[in-house]
């Protein structure tokens, strides 16, 4: 707020009110540049703390600031990149007099760069997203279809602790992750996912009904939600043996991810190590089928966090630079047709020589066959 000379910061939605108040609310978190925020609340009721307040609607709010002795601001941060604009003009109507400022990006990189105790959240998660992982072979049944699958992995991750909630920034749903399998994995999806799957008009992600064949790969991308902070794990299993190509372009995926994790380290521009990645996919013969065939996505690893989508994004033309201590999912993943996608994914935590990995599973090729 200093940097961006506001006054204050006016919090309404529910990621933001994790992140700056520990919880979750119907109501607003007011933090002034220079004194002690304070949390004002519609619902639920029955909170009994300090600095919280309880209001019927935002109206109240100036006035509950001039009794407790606070001057109204000038310029007031409001996530207008999230809110709609009915709720941005009440909030004008509320501060006539103050100047509205859209703060969702500033508070997106702020949300970018971890606490320690973020880093122990996602540590915490992604040691029980592994877990879990670990225990998915045992679930494949011969003849079953990608659905049922991944209702069968979607049972076990909830019952390993997984929160079931996959919050993302935007306009994008999905259902705690996807299961891809033969040609669905080259279906094109709506959302910027690294991956589409056809899944139905009113889940435009993932499994559609595929029948699980022989011969085919079949790529898990499930979301780790277990502290609330979001890591991301994706690992290939194959029905069977899959053609040579499959395992050429799998092996490609971990050079890939290894030669990243040396540069996710503090200074590295997201646009070179999206570059790295592109020379590698080249190199190989694989530049047609990396992060897709009929629609390529143009990144190769996102930031994660309280939302799947966190900044900063290795990307085409991001110029964003790492920091210590963001956290990065990288995803190579290569989609081979008719057989299905292969590569992997993994989360990091940027240091200063380097990146660490914290999602701790074995990145080859699972033949699920071999496991029945």
């Amino acid at each position: 707020m200093a940097v961006k000379k506001v006054d204050a910061c006016l919090l309404s939605t529910s990621v933001n009110l994790l992140y700056a108040a520990g919880r979750v609310v119907n109501g607003y978190l007011y933090i002034p540049a220079e004194e002690d925020p304070l949390l004002f609340v519609r619902r639920p009721a029955g909170l009994a703390e300090d600095d919280l307040l309880y209001i019927h609607k935002p109206e109240e709010i100036p006035g509950l600031l001039r009794e407790t002795g606070l001057s109204l601001p000038s310029t007031l941060m409001v996530e207008g990149g999230e809110i709609s604009y009915a709720d941005w003009m009440r909030l004008q109507a509320c501060f006539p007099k103050a100047t509205l400022y859209d703060g969702t990006s500033d508070l997106r990189y702020v949300r970018s760069v971890k606490t320690d105790y973020e880093c122990d959240q996602l540590r915490a998660s992604a040691e029980a997203h592994a877990r879990a992982y670990k225990k998915i072979p045992a679930l494949f049944r011969p003849g079953m279809t990608d659905i049922q699958f991944s209702i069968e992995i979607e049972r076990l991750m909830r019952l390993e602790g997984n929160k079931g909630l996959f919050r993302t920034f935007g306009d994008m749903e999905a259902f705690m992750g996807s299961v891809l399998t033969g040609e669905n994995a080259a279906v094109p999806s709506p959302y910027d996912f690294a991956l589409g799957g056809a899944g139905d008009p009113s889940n435009p992600i993932g499994a559609n009904g595929s029948v699980l064949k022989e011969g085919n790969s079949v790529m898990i991308d499930m979301c780790g939600n277990f502290t609330g902070y979001l890591d991301d794990i994706t690992r290939t299993f194959s029905i069977g043996t899959l053609p040579e190509k499959a395992y050429k372009a799998h092996q490609t995926a971990i050079e890939i991810q290894d030669r990243i994790q040396e540069n996710l380290k503090e200074g590295t521009l997201c646009e070179d190590i999206y570059k790295l990645a592109l020379t590698i996919a080249a190199s190989n013969g694989l530049a047609d089928c990396f992060m897709g065939t009929l629609q390529q996505a143009k990144f190769v690893g996102h930031g994660v966090g309280l939302v799947i989508n966190e900044p900063p994004v290795l990307a085409k033309r991001s110029k964003e630079v790492l920091l210590p201590n963001m956290a990065i999912a990288v995803e190579p993943k290569f989609v081979i047709d008719g057989i299905g996608a292969v590569g992997l994914e993994d989360t990091y935590l940027v240091g200063k020589t380097g990146g660490e990995k914290i999602t701790l599973v074995e990145p080859g090729i699972i033949d699920l066959l071999k496991g029945y």
